[in-house]
């Protein structure tokens, strides 16, 4: 296989084994497939912005967040508050049925809404910063001439995830006609935010 393609199948294999994974990002995917919300507006976001990332890791930017601690301090300490808000929304969305809002009943959020909080769980995310940015982007580095096939790989990968959990979730539905399905996924979502969260916190205060 030609070198650079073999840098593309090692980016693409990388990428998929960092972005498969239950976290704040994913699971705002997951829900807005299932709602058949603004699903291309937040398959969108999340591609341009994982392909920025990586493209700023690629060019080297990893190293500018490892030599200044302090931005990931201030990353860790917008996320957590953020996700402390989101995780307490979903909390509320399980503990009462009233505040369930499924396709079929209940208002839909706005396409600003929906492009916002998307951002922020992307960009308020440190861990993407180091999965996409310093990880990605050393490891890239190390391909030398081949280095830009490799982030392509690995944007591939995102590309690949994001549209297949948004579009895919849709298989889904069926289960999640019933009020009590959508109340375990808010469940479940508002673990993972306030786990990440706490997280977040603890690392912005050790920071």
């Amino acid at each position: 296989m030609p070198p650079p393609l073999v840098a593309a199948a090692a980016g693409l294999g990388l990428g998929l084994s960092l972005i498969v994974a239950i976290g704040a990002q994913n699971a705002f995917v997951l829900r807005q497939g299932l709602r058949a919300e603004h699903v291309a507006a937040v398959v969108g976001v999340c591609l341009v912005s994982d392909v920025a990332l990586i493209a700023a890791g690629t060019v080297g930017a990893g190293a500018l967040v490892t030599r200044v601690p302090e931005l990931l301090t201030v990353v860790c300490l917008a996320g957590a508050a953020f996700l402390l808000v989101y995780g307490a929304m979903a909390a509320r969305r399980a503990l009462r049925p009233a505040a369930l809002v499924t396709e079929e009943a209940g208002r839909r959020a706005g396409l600003l809404v929906t492009v916002t909080t998307c951002l922020a769980l992307t960009w308020l995310n440190p861990h993407v910063y180091l999965d996409t940015v310093v990880l990605l982007g050393s490891l890239a580095s190390t391909w030398d001439d081949e280095r830009w096939w490799f982030a392509g790989g690995a944007v591939l990968g995102s590309a690949v995830w994001f549209t297949g959990l948004g579009y895919g979730a849709r298989l889904l539905r069926p289960v999640f006609a019933r009020p009590a399905a959508w109340r375990v996924l808010d469940a479940a979502i508002a673990v993972v935010m306030v786990s990440l969260a706490v997280s977040l916190a603890l690392r912005g205060a050790a920071g």
